[in-house]
């Protein structure tokens, strides 16, 4: 498909794991000048059947990413195209941050989710291998309940308040856009229309097809079996935050 002449402006959308990235890009994709293209550090991401990308620099990839794009058949005039890279993909990229930083004209859209929760919902999706909605032959079956140490949660709640930092301190704060999980959840079409102003779109609503597919719509309390226990050793701390859901 034949991209537009203009170059389309790029942003990229940057998370924790298991923190509504997906339903954003699905959101998104809803609009005709709109494209973003899943993660584009995935080797089996079906956007990006090159895996062989993966060989290629962390500029060569941007270049992949906001100049030779993908394009879906009903897009012809796309204006801004973006991806999507999660915090452990950085591991294997160390020099990825500083790339994005330096691309001209990046807008940064991040989504943030209570970092248990999170953690709690990758745990269950390594579990069940089931990366969106949980899924089985009864009708009536969940997800596993799931079982974290303290020393477990302490290190992805120090990550992920690390990571964020790490995202304030590469770009200006005018570049940035925050989102919350429970906001996107619940009110999407206010999270839309703050990522199209944001982006410099012309403002489209939310059609009503896209449908987040929750794995585990249960709360904290009642899926980690250690929660009571692993409250009490957080409570004194910077993330005992984290565990007042259960109380809501």
């Amino acid at each position: 498909m034949l991209k537009s002449e203009r170059s389309p402006e790029p942003f990229v959308i940057l998370a924790m794991p298991r923190s509504g990235t997906h339903y954003l890009e699905e959101l998104l994709n809803e609009h005709p000048n709109v494209v973003s293209n899943g993660e584009l550090l995935n080797e089996y991401d079906p956007n990006w059947p090159d895996k062989a990308r993966l060989l290629r620099s962390d500029r060569e990839l941007l270049e992949c990413a906001y100049l030779r794009y993908p394009t879906p058949s009903d897009k012809i005039d796309v204006t801004h195209v973006g991806c999507k890279i999660n915090e452990p993909q950085f591991h294997d990229r160390p020099g990825m941050m500083a790339e994005l930083a330096g691309w001209p004209r990046l807008k940064v859209i991040v989504c943030r989710r209570n970092p248990l929760e999170s953690l709690r919902s990758l745990v269950q999706a390594r579990q069940t291998g089931e990366w969106l909605k949980y899924s089985s032959d009864s009708d009536d079956s969940q997800p596993p309940l799931v079982s974290l140490s303290v020393s477990t949660c302490e290190t992805y709640f120090k990550t992920t308040a690390e990571f964020h930092d790490r995202i304030r301190q590469s770009f200006a704060s005018t570049n940035i856009l925050e989102l919350e999980y429970e906001t996107l959840l619940r009110e999407p079409h206010l999270c839309l229309e703050l990522v199209w102003e944001f982006l410099g779109v012309r403002m489209r609503n939310v059609s009503g097809r896209v449908k987040l597919q929750r794995q585990e719509v249960r709360p904290l309390d009642q899926t980690v079996e250690d929660f009571d226990e692993l409250r009490r050793q957080f409570k004194e701390g910077p993330y005992a935050r984290y565990f007042e859901a259960a109380d809501a």
